[in-house]
């Protein structure tokens, strides 16, 4: 996973994240990278917090397995990597997760995303310095 896919500046997180609601099996509906490059994936994370995930990030499939450190308001460090949860819907169906550093960006949702939740989940993104040009959405 090489560059950025927002530009720099200010990243906001969830400062009114629910972290027991985060406990299940995430489904990956969106990311950045070239199409086609891998698969979607999903993340599950138990209710003490170990997220278990295989992603596709940049253009690569990624595995891992690690403890959701909080490092903030919205904030962890998995496995090394910081993922900030950019956005969750009122009733947790739909996360958008993104990094200050720009480096990957995902939208996972729990089954089927509805097209309203997709914008708004683009719309976060958007709002925090990523290029949806670059962002594919792998299923509906």
């Amino acid at each position: 996973m090489t560059g950025s896919y927002r530009a720099p500046g200010q990243i906001y997180s969830s400062a009114v994240l629910d972290t027991s609601r985060l406990a299940g099996r995430w489904q990956q509906v969106a990311g950045f990278g070239p199409e086609g490059a891998c698969k979607p994936g999903g993340v599950e994370i138990s209710p003490g917090g170990q997220a278990l995930w295989r992603l596709c990030l940049s253009g690569a499939e990624v595995k891992g397995n690690a403890p959701m450190k909080p490092t903030g308001p919205g904030r962890f460090d998995v496995g090394g990597q910081e993922w900030w949860v950019l956005w969750a819907d009122g009733d947790y169906r739909t996360l958008v997760i993104g990094t200050p550093s720009g480096r990957f960006g995902f939208i996972l949702n729990r089954g089927r995303i509805s097209s309203d939740r997709l914008v708004a989940a683009k719309e976060i993104l958007d709002w925090n310095g990523y290029d949806l040009s670059r962002l594919q959405v792998y299923s509906r």
